[in-house]
């Protein structure tokens, strides 16, 4: 049996009341019932990304390369990502941007799945967007992805989804997510990725 995979959840919205983290633990739930999987949620309003980064091509401002010391290592570590993204204006969330263009090679050669979350568009059009900028960086995204349309609805009080659709999409997600990380981890074992 391979060794563990080290699937990083990141959350990309870092608004005042947001409601991505109710749906970060829910996909963390998700992923915590795989044995062979270790977790690392890095949400962006808990780090020093969106404060201390300035727009990226801006010179550093003091503290960013202390802030790429503590996130980089775990974006390099992990094996597969999924970002969790609201939509914000037919896109994805400035900091989640920010994050992505701070960093190049800890996306190459790794599976990214997304789990979205919005109004009746459940976020996809920001997963469309995320999808053309991560191949950019040579990243594999994930075909299959879950979507919360309307999530206000999706989830009660305790942040539980009652739609057994909802857990069919995530089994799909992360069985895409966890055949790509092996595969991929593999081939780079044996030669190593080069963009």
């Amino acid at each position: 049996m391979s060794a563990s995979l080290r699937i990083a959840v990141v959350l990309g919205s870092t608004r005042e009341g947001r409601f991505g983290p109710v749906v970060s633990r829910w996909i963390t739930d998700r992923l915590a019932e795989h044995e062979d999987l270790t977790v690392d949620v890095v949400d962006l309003a808990e780090t020093p990304l969106p404060t201390v980064y300035p727009a990226f091509g801006q010179p550093p401002a003091p503290g960013t390369e202390k802030a790429l010391a503590v996130v980089s290592p775990r974006l390099e570590a992990a094996d597969a990502f999924v970002f969790v993204t609201p939509e914000y204006n037919h896109s994805f969330p400035a900091p989640l941007k920010n994050l992505i263009d701070w960093h190049n090679q800890q996306w190459h050669a790794k599976p990214i799945g997304f789990v979205s979350y919005g109004g009746i568009s459940g976020g996809l059009r920001a997963v469309e967007q995320l999808r053309v900028v991560m191949a950019e960086l040579n990243a594999m995204t994930i075909r299959n992805t879950v979507s919360f349309h309307n999530y206000g609805e999706k989830f009660d009080a305790e942040g539980k989804v009652s739609d057994p659709a909802v857990d069919t999409a995530a089994k799909a997600l992360i069985d895409q997510l966890t055949w790509w990380a092996h595969a991929l981890r593999d081939a780079k074992s044996v030669r190593p990725y080069a963009a």
